[in-house]
C-alpha cells in the first residue's frame, strides 16, 4: 500500500466510524453514543478474533464447558470463588472469556494480576478481573494527591490498573459485573498481590517495591458508567468517581496499528518494543505514522471523554500516599461478605425482575467466536 492510499485509508476509516474530519484533516469532538463506540471497536476486536481463529477451533470445545446455559444456573445456589489465574486452564479460560468483550484486549504491561470469579454451584464461569501497572501520569488521578518529592514513581506504583473487568454471560445479565467489581476491593485480592510482588526485583530499575496495594483506578469503557456509579457495600463507597479523561487516545486507529508498524518499518524505522517503551508504544508509533503521512498528530483527539474511578483499599490513603503516614491501613473487605452483600443487594432482585438470562445458551459463544467459513465445516 502507497503512502498515499493509507493516508486516505486512516481518513476513511475514521469517517465510516462516525467522527467528522475538518478539511484541516482533525477530528471534531465526538459525541457517539455507546453503541456508536462498540462499533468503532468492532474493527479491531474482529481482527483479534480472526488472528486467533486456528487456536480457537482448537481450543473452544475443550473450555465451552466452562460456561454456562441459563438453564444451569440457580439464583440463591450461586456461590463465587475467586481463583488467581496461574496455571495454564486458566490463563487459556481467560483469554476465551476475554474475546467476548466490546473492545479489544492487551496482554497489559508491567506488574499485572489475572483473576476468575467461578461459580462453585455449577464450576462455571462468572467473571474476569484483570490488573496492571498504573500509568505513571494519570491527571485525574495525580491531582488528587501531593506526593513527596521525588517519590511519585515510588507511591504511584503502590496502585495498580483495572485492564478488565466484567461478567460473562449469562451472569452479566444477573448484574454479575457488580460482584466482580466488589471483588477488585476485596482482601484477597490484595493479599495475592501482596504474595505474589513481596521482595520481587523490577526488571528495568532492579530495585524492590513496597508490595502494598493501596488503591485502584479505572476508566470506563464507553463514556459515563452504569456499572461503577453508586458501588458500595454497607455505606462504603467502593468506587468514587474522580472526573473524565482528557479525550485523546488511540482505541479508534487500533485496526490500522499493523499497517502503521508496516509502514514505518519500510521506511527503516524501528517499531520493536523492549524495556523502557512502556505502555505509550502504540501511541509513539502511530504519531509517527500520521506524522510521516502528513496527517495531524490532533486525530488521536477523539473527544471521548471517559470517566475515571478510584477504588481505596486503605482509609488513610491521602495521607499514605502524601508521606504523611508511613503505613497504609487496609479497610477489611472480605470476599465471602462482598458476594453476601451483592447476592441481596443485586443478585436476587434482578433475578426475579428479569427473565432473558434463563434462555442463554454457550453455543452462541461459538456463533461470536468462530467465523463462518470455520462454522460451515463443523
Amino acid at each position: 500500500m502507497s503512502e498515499a492510499e493509507l493516508a486516505e485509508l486512516v481518513l476513511t476509516k475514521l469517517k465510516e466510524a462516525g467522527f467528522v474530519v475538518t478539511d484541516e484533516g482533525k477530528l471534531c469532538p465526538s459525541v457517539l453514543g455507546k453503541e456508536s463506540l462498540r462499533r468503532v471497536h468492532r474493527p479491531a476486536l474482529q481482527l483479534e478474533i480472526a488472528n486467533r481463529q486456528d487456536w480457537l477451533r482448537q481450543y473452544l470445545p475443550k473450555y465451552l464447558t466452562f460456561f454456562a446455559d441459563g438453564n444451569e444456573i440457580i439464583p440463591e445456589r450461586i456461590d463465587p470463588v475467586l481463583v488467581e489465574v496461574t496455571k495454564q486452564q486458566h490463563h487459556d479460560l481467560f483469554r476465551i472469556a476475554r474475546l467476548l468483550w466490546s473492545i479489544p484486549f492487551s496482554k497489559g504491561y508491567g506488574r499485572r494480576s489475572r483473576f476468575l470469579i467461578i461459580d462453585k454451584a455449577n464450576d462455571k464461569l462468572i467473571g474476569l478481573l484483570a490488573l496492571q501497572s498504573p500509568p505513571l501520569s494519570f491527571p485525574a488521578r495525580d491531582r488528587l494527591f501531593c506526593y513527596p518529592p521525588g517519590k511519585k514513581t515510588e507511591m504511584v506504583n503502590q496502585t495498580m490498573d483495572i485492564q478488565t473487568l466484567g461478567a460473562v454471560p449469562p451472569y452479566n445479565r444477573l448484574l454479575g459485573g457488580k460482584l466482580v467489581a466488589l471483588a477488585a476491593a476485596s482482601n484477597e485480592v490484595r493479599q495475592a498481590y501482596w504474595h505474589k510482588y513481596l521482595g520481587r526485583v523490577t526488571e528495568i530499575e532492579q530495585r524492590i517495591l513496597k508490595p502494598h496495594l493501596v488503591a485502584l483506578t479505572t476508566t470506563s469503557a464507553f463514556g459515563r458508567s452504569s456499572l461503577y456509579n453508586r458501588l458500595s457495600y454497607k455505606g462504603i463507597l467502593i468506587a468514587k468517581s474522580i472526573g473524565y479523561t482528557e479525550g485523546y487516545g488511540a482505541f479508534h486507529l487500533a485496526e490500522l496499528y499493523p499497517l502503521f508498524r508496516e509502514f514505518l518499518e519500510n521506511q527503516g524505522i524501528s517499531t520493536r518494543g523492549g524495556f523502557g517503551s512502556g505502555p505509550r508504544r502504540k501511541w509513539q508509533i502511530i504519531v509517527k505514522a500520521l506524522r510521516r503521512l502528513g496527517l495531524s498528530d490532533q486525530l488521536l483527539y477523539h473527544g471521548i471523554k471517559r470517566e475515571v474511578f478510584l477504588f481505596r483499599l486503605v482509609d488513610n490513603l491521602e495521607a499514605y500516599m502524601e508521606g504523611r503516614d508511613t503505613e497504609p491501613i487496609y479497610r477489611n473487605l472480605p470476599f465471602s461478605e462482598l458476594v453476601a452483600w451483592w447476592r441481596e443487594r443485586w443478585l436476587l432482585p434482578r433475578a426475579g425482575r428479569v427473565d432473558g438470562w434463563r434462555a442463554w445458551r454457550k453455543e452462541e459463544i461459538k456463533n461470536i467466536l468462530l467465523m463462518e467459513q470455520n462454522k460451515a465445516t463443523e
